[in-house]
């Protein structure tokens, strides 16, 4: 039988449990945040100038969203990256087309696959996103949206990427090359499969991610691989944690790749584990396939603590805060 006093006490317990939930689980924000806040994380080598970028944003107090969006813009604009943006390989047929997703700590999402002449894919899914009740829009579709919404139509095969897909042309035989951002380009042999995949954590400890490619050069024309789909290129769950994927996309989607990434640090892994274990479970399911490709995963936690994982040697990725802006850290991995 409850009296005054033990009501009173189990009252008090229960608005600091509920004090405690809404801190940690409503709003998520931290108004003193810890050490290393904000932090922003990426793929590849050309990571450091897209997290230079985003740090621009972060250091103002700015949101993750808006940071992940300016920094991938980076590398899409870079005439010199044939993996990512306007600069990117064709397909086949010698179509440029381009894959992007965007998410915020809300779980908001938005993508395009397969979108032509538009320089931008980021910013369209980020429309996306925000201005249809749609996720994904594809192919002529996402480029009359693209154009609706004001953005510039433009012939994106330089003269470089159709001197390279000529090349092929001659063969037109797939001979893959891994972490090829790490090599000389060499057009006759080449096969890319590597993306910008970035993580933000703002001063408010709130997480956002995007994901931006060119695909696989001289793939099959409506080939999408993994970097526009939510749950294998990106996601982002605020109460958790982010992941984002580089690589074969085939082999992430087969195995929802970031979502899991995500999952298994809900369940207590650290994000370097988290990756090992989705890099692992590629490698199970298709041992021989695995030992002839690159799949990595990069993924950061609540804490701001971040880790990453890969099948081959190679991988690396940029790390971006207040104590530095051009860290570039090598990846561990499974051979």
């Amino acid at each position: 039988m409850y009296n005054r006093r033990k009501f009173i006490k189990i009252s008090a317990a229960g608005a600091s449990l509920a004090a405690l939930s809404s801190y940690a689980f409503g709003k998520s924000s931290i108004l003193n945040p810890p050490p290393g806040f904000p932090i922003v994380i990426s793929t590849w080598d050309f990571g450091i100038v897209a997290n230079q970028e985003a740090w621009k944003t972060l250091s103002a107090g700015g949101r993750a969203l808006d940071a992940v969006e300016a920094g991938v813009k980076i590398p899409e604009a870079d005439m010199k990256n044939h993996t990512v943006g306007r600069a990117g390989y064709p397909d086949r047929d010698g179509h440029v087309t381009l894959d992007a997703c965007i998410m915020d700590e809300f779980g908001n999402c938005g993508s395009v696959a397969a979108i032509e002449n538009i320089a931008h894919p980021i910013s369209v899914a980020r429309l996306v996103m925000e201005k249809t009740p749609h996720v994904m829009l594809v192919g002529d579709g996402a480029t009359q949206f693209a154009v609706e919404q004001g953005f510039k139509k433009e012939n994106l095969l330089t003269p470089e990427s159709e001197k390279a897909w000529k090349e092929w042309l001659k063969t037109a035989k797939y001979s893959p090359v891994m972490n090829i951002e790490n090599k000389q380009h060499a057009p006759g042999n080449q096969y890319n499969h590597d993306t910008i995949g970035m993580l933000a954590i703002d001063a408010k400890g709130n997480i956002s991610g995007a994901c931006t490619t060119s695909g696989m050069a001289f793939k099959l024309h409506g080939r999408v691989g993994d970097s526009p789909i939510i749950g294998a290129g990106l996601y982002v769950d605020n109460e958790v944690g982010g992941a984002t994927s580089t690589g074969v996309g085939e082999e992430v989607i087969r195995n929802v790749g970031s979502f899991l990434v995500v999952e298994l640090m809900r369940q207590g892994y650290s994000p370097e584990d988290a990756c090992k274990e989705a890099v692992k479970r590629i490698i199970k399911k298709k041992p021989q396939t695995a030992k002839d490709i690159q799949v990595g995963f990069l993924a950061i936690n609540k804490k701001g603590e971040y880790g990453a994982y890969a099948i081959q040697p190679g991988f690396s990725f940029a790390v971006c805060n207040a104590e530095k802006q051009d860290l570039l850290v090598p990846g561990k991995s499974f051979y």
